[in-house]
């Protein structure tokens, strides 16, 4: 039997739906180039702001058999250099996805600024990275929802609303959620990221009593499989709000193609990997490409159109369940 992997992000053809999530190993060209010549669908630059950054004094990553733990700060070399790569890959034949990032009082235009610079530079899709949880006294844009709106209105006056990613935080509240998809549903965004690392997270080296990262006092995102759980509800949440008019990116907890399967079922497009790929490096694409195959193989599905979005509710009694 054959099996296709193949996806469409707003519009844009992916030959295969493993992403890499912006943030790890996708700083400078020589690890985009990496992305490129790999098995990943679609490369994904780093989050770009106005000026480069240095990001968090060091360590401010950290990683266990659960996931991992990270406050970096937004490194990167300015959204100006970003743009200059965006025509270099683009010769991969591979869809380019910047994504960037707008700080302080003039954001929203600075959101603006850089997305109109990739576009022209002849990006595919601009990613609006609204739920960067690690810069000290910025708070998450995407838990400000009156700020959410005036970022995406401004961005949206200008540039075509379906060839934008909003990246967005987890929700843990369904009224969240419905606000969040109002918006997305007003502006006709074309597809969004969920989610972005869980923040404010701490994770305590007990052997030498401390926190085991340097910044804000060892707080930071969590990722991996500590987060897949409210990855997947997330996915799901919006799957329901949004329907098929929004493409989802499901990121969080991707280890293995069980897990991406997972993010597909509760209705995911496509799946972005990070702290997989950050262990892993780019032969992690090919692997679960591997796996998601061998698992579409079993249950006899040749594309993911035939169980995406398709979660059952409960019907039968399964292992781990306890009737209190």
């Amino acid at each position: 039997m054959k099996i296709s992997l193949e996806a469409d992000i707003c519009g844009t053809r992916i030959k295969n739906c493993f992403l890499n999530a912006s943030g790890p190993r996708d700083a400078s060209l020589a690890e985009l180039e990496e992305i490129a010549s790999s098995k990943a669908g679609a490369i994904v630059t780093k989050t770009a702001t106005i000026d480069p950054r240095d990001g968090n004094p060091k360590p401010r990553y950290f990683e266990n058999s659960n996931g991992s733990l990270n406050s970096m700060g937004l490194p990167n070399l300015g959204y100006k250099e970003y743009v200059k790569m965006v025509p270099l890959l683009k010769k991969s034949g591979k869809p380019v996805i910047c994504s960037a990032l707008g700080m302080g009082e003039k954001s929203a235009e600075h959101f603006l600024e850089i997305a109109k610079a990739f576009f022209s530079a002849g990006a595919d899709l601009v990613e609006l990275n609204l739920s960067c949880p690690n810069v000290v006294g910025k708070p998450q844009a995407g838990y400000d929802f009156e700020t959410t709106e005036r970022i995406i209105k401004t961005v949206c006056a200008e540039l075509d609303s379906s060839k934008l990613i909003i990246k967005l935080p987890p929700y843990f509240d369904f009224c969240h959620f419905e606000q969040a998809a109002g918006i997305i549903k007003d502006y006709k965004i074309g597809s969004i990221a969920c989610i972005n690392s869980i923040g404010n997270a701490l994770i305590v080296d007990s052997e030498n009593e401390q926190a085991v990262i340097s910044p804000k006092g060892g707080f930071g995102g969590i990722g991996g499989k500590f987060v897949k759980p409210t990855a997947l509800a997330n996915v799901r949440k919006f799957y329901e709000l949004l329907g098929k008019n929004v493409c989802i990116i499901g990121i969080g907890g991707i280890e293995n193609g069980t897990d991406a399967f997972e993010h597909i079922l509760c209705g995911a497009t496509a799946v972005g990997i990070g702290t997989a790929f950050m262990k892993e490096g780019p032969a992690c694409f090919a692997r679960l490409e591997s796996e998601l195959k061998a698992v579409m193989e079993k249950k006899k599905y040749s594309s993911l159109d035939d169980f995406r979005g398709k979660l059952k509710t409960f019907s039968k009694e399964i292992k781990g369940t306890k009737d209190y």
